[in-house]
Formats: C-alpha cells, structure tokens, sequence
C-alpha cells in the first residue's frame, strides 16, 4: 500500500510583487539525505511552494533527494503530479511513478549519482513539458552528457497517478553540455527544447508536435569560442530572448555571457550580446519577470544587464557569509524565477541559506538583493528547478500562429471566483495573456457598473471588497484584456 509523505512543519514567509505565471511551476523540492548534524536543521528536505505573492517553506519527509536536477509540474491548484531528479521518476505520492526507475542508463548514473543520497548534478538536466494536444500526457525530456532522451508519461494510469510508458528514447546523440531548457512555439501549442554541444558553438533544436518529435535542426552560433560547459540556458518569459552562460570550473576559472534573440515561429537564433566576464566562473542565470533585465552570477558576484542598452550594473556582492555548521560559504551557484516574481540563487555548497532578488524588475540597487536572506530548515547544495513559461501564448497574426482551431488558440484567463456566493468580498484569481494588463468590470442586472480595477501585467489574484450597500442578487465579472474578454456570474447574498 502507497503511504502518503508526512509534513513535519509548515512557516509561512510573505512576499508582495505579481506572479510570473501560476499553476504548473508552484513547487521546488530542496534537500538531500544527508545526518542531521546541524542543531539548526529541522529536517533532511522541504518544500518551497510559491503562489502570485508568497513563499511558504514546509520541511517534510520524502523519497527523492535533489542536488542540482530537478523537472517538476504541479496542476492548476498548485498540486505537485510529476517530479524527477534526472535518477527516476515520482508521482504525486512521492513514490516511484510505474515504470518511473532507471531513467538516464549509461556510465554517467552509475558513478554514485543515483544512489540515493543526491540525483544528478546539472542544472537544467531535465524538464516536464506538456504533451501538445493530449492533456492527459507529458513528456519529461533528460539529459546525460552524450544524450538527450525523452519519457512519455500517461496520467490516466495507476488510478491516476501517472505511468512511463515510453523511457530513455533517444533524441540527441553527441557530447552536449550540461543544461537543457524550452520555450513554446508561436503557434502557442508545440515546444522547442533546446540543447548545446560541448567544446562547440554547436546548438540543437528539437520540436515536440502532437506527432511527438518532429524534427531536429542545428545553428552554429556566432560567438567567440571557448572550451568547457555551458550553464543554465534559458530562455526570457516572453520566448523573444535566450541566453547561456560559457566558461570552464574553479574559483580562478572564466565565463561569458551570452544573449540572442529567438524567433519562436523558426527556431533561429539571431546574435545579440556578448559579455566577457574575466576572472571568476559561474553558471547562475535568470531573466526579470518583465523580460527587460538578465541577471548572472559568478561565485562571488551578481550582475544585472540591461537588455535595452546591454549596460550591466554590479548588483551583489558576495559578503563571506558562512553556514553555521558545517563551515562552508554561501556563494552564488544556480537562478531560479519563481511563481512569486522574485530570484532566488542558491549555493554551489552544502548550506542552509539562500540569496534572493526582492524586485528583478527594477534597476540597479532597485531590484534589492537579499544575501543569505531566505533560512531553510534543510541543508542542500546546488538547489534548482527547471520551469519554463507554461503560459506563454501565441503570436497571433504571425505566419506561424497556423492552428485553425479558433477554441483552441483563445486565451484563457483561468477565471475563478471564491467564495461564490459571497457578501461581496471575495478573491479573484486569474491568469492574463502574457505581457499585457487587463481589466475588471462588474455590471448588475440592470447593465450599471458598480465596480470596476485595473489589473497589471503578471498579476495572478485580487482580494475584492465590493461596496456594502450593493443588494443581494447576480452580478457579471468581466474580466478583459486586449480583444479577449471572459465573464464569470457573481452571486452576492448579504448576511
């Protein structure tokens, strides 16, 4: 019989700025097996589970232990389905998927990677996608440093907690770098996954249709060339930019940075930015929830660029704080955009405490960096968490925008309204198209507007409180942006 995991403890640490996106990127599972030796340490692993404006940290016991490789997908409600650590997979339960072990065979998973104390390594080293067309499938795309493989899992199996029904089949075939991400086409349906060679200017394209994987394209890319690794790719919110990082290992090692620009409908990559660095490698790498700044890290130091005039600030400062026991530095590692619109940035050793960014939107010493500022009831090392944008829509009028299906292609706003019925204050919840602000309005019977907001770009929830002499009856939300608008029926009952 499956056993549910236990919670040990939930604390709640709230923040205040718009959501990146909501429903599928709700978790990130930190934590390794590991003794507690630490008096601080209440737990071997936790949870960090974002919603549109907070963060909450619950500590837990769990299966699957993380460094570095982590894909996730959570549902519209934020309940976590599908998680792996590049070893196996985990369903819901946190217990192994059917047919969800042995993922990545070879010589890389057999060196000790998955002997259950940590999973794989490499950041960005696996990614869910959902399966375009079929809701009840996804793919979990997984990376070995010679092989880029594909899983299919089907989640009307095993009563609904999911199955492998295909595993490790083989996409790509080479000596690649160590990080894979992705971006949705223009048609707002399919997926790009994107791969590096290592030691090349060497990238690959792969497309995932409904037909599955339907071809795979490569660019050399026009930057100067360097030996060694890439790190975190990524691509910005609004799939129109993708940066790497280039470099090879050490405290006294070297990296770059690297931005183009990416034509979702082609899969071309056009040239844009090239940053030497120097002296000081790392791999840490995140765009703002605007798109307009990406920042980057070496171990020591955060960078902002601006990416209307590719000027870069120096942002943080690594200040040599150390974790209490055992006695390593909280350096800067890997960048995480979470579901809350804030960075996170963890450490590349075995701590208890991690760096975020308050306001990546803003510049400058605006965007207000929090060092060592997030405590953690576990230790871990590397910490990270692949999510692209799920909700990135579209590009409507482009030649590649080619569904007919008109259903299929119109923007859905998420819209929900609890509790319904209520006495007129109730919560909103909602998603916008990507980029842009929408509008609420509530009519009466009647056709009056009795209320009316505006609602900024990558908001996710409102608290509304409407106006205590409004009489009992059924309203109508309209909730608009753009061309697309959607309405929801209020009913209000006066206690």
């Amino acid at each position: 019989m499956k056993k549910r995991n236990m919670v040990l403890v939930i604390f709640l640490v709230s923040f205040s700025l718009g959501a990146f996106s909501q429903g599928k990127n709700h978790n990130w599972l930190i934590g390794y097996n590991v003794s507690l030796i630490d008096t601080n340490v209440t737990a071997t692993k936790a949870r960090l589970l974002y919603n549109s404006n907070s963060l909450t940290i619950i500590p837990e016991t769990r299966k699957m232990p993380f460094r570095a490789t982590q894909g996730n997908i959570s549902d519209e409600n934020g309940n976590l389905i599908i998680v792996s650590n590049g070893c196996w997979v985990a369903n819901a339960l946190g217990d192994t998927m059917l047919n969800g072990g042995g993922l990545n065979t070879g010589n890389f998973t057999s060196l000790g990677w998955c002997d259950n104390v940590s999973g794989l390594p490499m950041s960005h080293g696996n990614v869910v996608l959902p399966f375009p067309g079929d809701s009840t499938k996804f793919v979990l795309f997984h990376q070995i440093e010679t092989v880029l493989y594909y899983s299919l899992i089907d989640m009307t199996l095993d009563g609904g907690l999911g199955g492998v029904v295909q595993k490790n089949i083989p996409v790509i075939q080479d000596s690649l770098n160590w990080g894979i991400t992705a971006c949705k086409h223009a048609n707002g349906r399919d997926w790009w996954i994107v791969a590096l060679k290592q030691n090349s200017n060497l990238v690959y394209n792969v497309l995932l249709t409904p037909d599955t994987i339907l071809s795979v394209t490569t660019q050399i890319l026009n930057f100067p060339f360097i030996y060694d690794n890439a790190g975190q790719p990524t691509f910005s919110p609004d799939g129109h930019k993708f940066a790497y990082t280039y470099g090879y290992g050490g405290p006294n090692g070297v990296h770059d940075v690297r931005i183009l620009n990416f034509d979702r409908c082609t899969g071309v990559y056009d040239s844009l930015s090239y940053i030497p660095l120097g002296a000081g490698a790392g791999f840490g790498l995140a765009f703002s929830p605007n798109s307009n700044y990406l920042y980057h890290s070496s171990f020591n130091k955060i960078y902002q660029v601006n990416l209307t005039n590719f000027s870069q600030d120096t942002v943080a400062v690594n200040d040599g704080f150390y974790s209490p026991y055992p006695p390593f530095q909280t350096d800067f590692w890997l960048m995480y955009l979470a579901a809350n619109g804030k960075i996170y940035i963890s450490s590349g050793n075995g701590v208890i405490d991690m760096h975020y960014i308050n306001y990546p939107d803003s510049s400058g010493s605006g965007c207000d960096v929090h060092l060592h500022g997030l405590h953690l009831p576990c230790f871990y090392v590397r910490g990270n968490v692949n999510h692209p944008n799920y909700y990135l829509g579209p590009i409507t009028g482009s030649v590649c925008d080619s569904l007919t299906n008109t259903q299929e292609i119109a923007h859905d706003f998420k819209l929900s309204i609890s509790p319904n019925p209520s006495n007129g204050i109730f919560k909103l919840t909602y998603l916008l198209p990507q980029n842009q602000n929408g509008r609420l309005e509530i009519y009466d019977v009647n056709g009056k507007r009795i209320y009316d907001m505006d609602l900024p770009p990558w908001s996710t929830m409102q608290n509304i409180s409407l106006p205590s002499t409004i009489a009992d009856g059924i309203y109508n939300c309209v909730l608009s942006s753009g061309n697309s608008r959607m309405n929801k029926k209020l009913v209000v009952i006066n206690e």
